[in-house]
């Protein structure tokens, strides 16, 4: 009892003395009660969908290349069928945005779902808790072992957790790196001790921040490290889901025996087996109402369902509920948050996919040759000199043709026989124009500069210029 007493949060009536005893006393380690339930198959279920894709997708591949990179040195991105470049990133900011929008959209609804199931800290917390419970057994038998003085069964078992925490940890670092760097030849440098320095930092640097974030760290992340937390009642209004007490029901609690009838000992139906408090990972009381530090879980409401169970009683005690139902008012999905939110989302979702239907793997810069505005060549035409940079985006070679318009009669001069660029490659072409200075109706007059593939016609590019004279 003593030890729940510790996970419990300070009540707001306690002296200024006890909430700063609070603040900087040691954070008492917290043991997480193994439950089992509808909710708990469903993170089961998550942690292993998430942690499959994690650590399996790099090693796909797709039309001979890793299905998903980030080729920083290359600068191209290789996302399954798409290949994305520099001047591409306003597409992966879109992304992002979408995302943003689409957690806060989910926020609205469901509350922190995305804390309790999906967010990479509960995660791996997860996993290393798996790994705790099967090296040194339930919660009960973490706190004796904890308790005990060292001894060669501790030192064994406690050492073989930390080896299986840093080697998962490792494999997690290494995995990391395998999405920026092609993971089978990132194994076999690793191998054959061959790992750059900025590899090996980024192995170690990503695997010790999982071993200490969920080895160690665990709820304190959640708690005082994530922002999620402290902005998430920004998104929150009493139609957003929650995990809560209720406390009409459930007060006042106390202990009985399952023949008790609690309307003739004067009893709510929380029998104050503290089990919603053991389960909880971040070790908060939810009989306190709602906190800040609920990652929406939902393990207390499997142990609190399994004890209603067994008391004879309804199960939903603690359930995931608005603060309106709570209250007895109707609640609403569609809300103005929620359209709009749901407005913003689909207006980006619709100029993206419109924006990247339009893309084209060919890229075309003009740069006009600012040393000089313009010479008279030897037959007494005007000249100017531009640099074409081509940029060829697609996963293969091209060859171009070049053409130019804008003012008649003008001539097109290259240093190249023909324009061939590979697959990633950026060309430099040098290129005159010339033009009989009769044609020429002012200073300066736009032309315009067409690139096509000779191999595919969609694959085009138009960039205009100025032509100056001495008009």
């Amino acid at each position: 009892m003593a030890e729940v007493d510790k996970q419990t949060p300070v009540p707001a009536g306690d002296t200024d003395e006890q909430v700063e005893k609070s603040l900087y006393a040691k954070a008492a380690k917290i043991y997480p009660r193994e439950v089992h339930g509808l909710f708990a198959r469903l993170r089961v279920m998550g942690v292993l969908s998430l942690l499959g894709i994690y650590y399996i997708t790099p090693w796909l591949r797709w039309e001979g290349h890793q299905a998903l990179l980030l080729d920083l040195p290359a600068r191209k991105f290789h996302i399954f069928f798409i290949t994305l470049w520099p001047q591409d990133f306003i597409y992966l900011a879109a992304l992002l945005i979408i995302a943003g929008l689409l957690l806060f959209f989910v926020t609205a609804i469901a509350g922190r779902i995305w804390c309790g199931y999906a967010c990479p800290q509960t995660v791996w917390t997860e996993a290393f808790l798996w790994i705790e419970r099967k090296v040194e057994g339930d919660r009960s038998k973490q706190q004796k072992l904890d308790a005990q003085a060292m001894n060669a069964r501790k030192f064994r078992l406690k050492a073989t957790k930390q080896i299986l925490w840093i080697a998962f940890a490792g494999w997690t670092g290494f995995t990391f790196v395998g999405y920026f760097t092609p993971i089978m030849e990132l194994g076999q440098r690793l191998v054959t001790f061959e790992l750059g320095p900025w590899e090996t930092f980024w192995v170690i640097f990503y695997g010790f921040a999982t071993y200490g974030n969920a080895g160690f760290m665990r709820e304190q992340v959640c708690k005082y490290m994530c922002p999620y937390a402290r902005f998430q009642s920004a998104m929150f209004d009493r139609d957003t889901l929650i995990v809560s007490y209720i406390p009409e029901r459930g007060e006042p609690r106390g202990s009985r025996k399952r023949s008790d009838d609690p309307r003739l000992l004067g009893l709510g139906d929380c029998i104050d087996c503290t089990l919603c408090v053991q389960v909880c990972p971040t070790g908060i009381d939810i009989r306190n109402g709602l906190q800040y530090e609920c990652i929406a879980c939902s393990a207390c409401i499997d142990a609190c369902d399994d004890v209603m169970e067994k008391m004879g009683y309804e199960k939903g005690l603690i359930k995931y509920t608005t603060e309106n139902t709570m209250h007895g008012s109707t609640s609403h999905i569609i809300r103005p948050r929620i359209v709009i939110y749901a407005a913003i989302m689909l207006a980006i979702m619709s100029l993206f996919a419109w924006s990247f239907s339009q893309r084209v793997s060919l890229g075309l810069d003009v740069i006009r040759d600012r040393n000089q505005l313009y010479r008279e060549t030897d037959t007494g035409l005007i000249e100017n000199v531009y640099i074409l940079k081509v940029l060829n985006m697609d996963d293969t070679a091209h060859r171009y043709k070049l053409a130019v318009s804008g003012i008649p009669g003008m001539e097109m001069r290259m240093d190249l026989p023909e324009i061939r660029v590979e697959s990633g490659d950026v060309l430099e072409l040098p290129v005159r124009l010339q033009v009989d200075e009769d044609e020429l109706k002012a200073r300066s007059s736009e032309v315009e500069f067409t690139l096509v593939a000779d191999d595919d016609p969609t694959l085009s590019a138009t960039e205009s210029a100025r032509f100056l004279g001495p008009r």
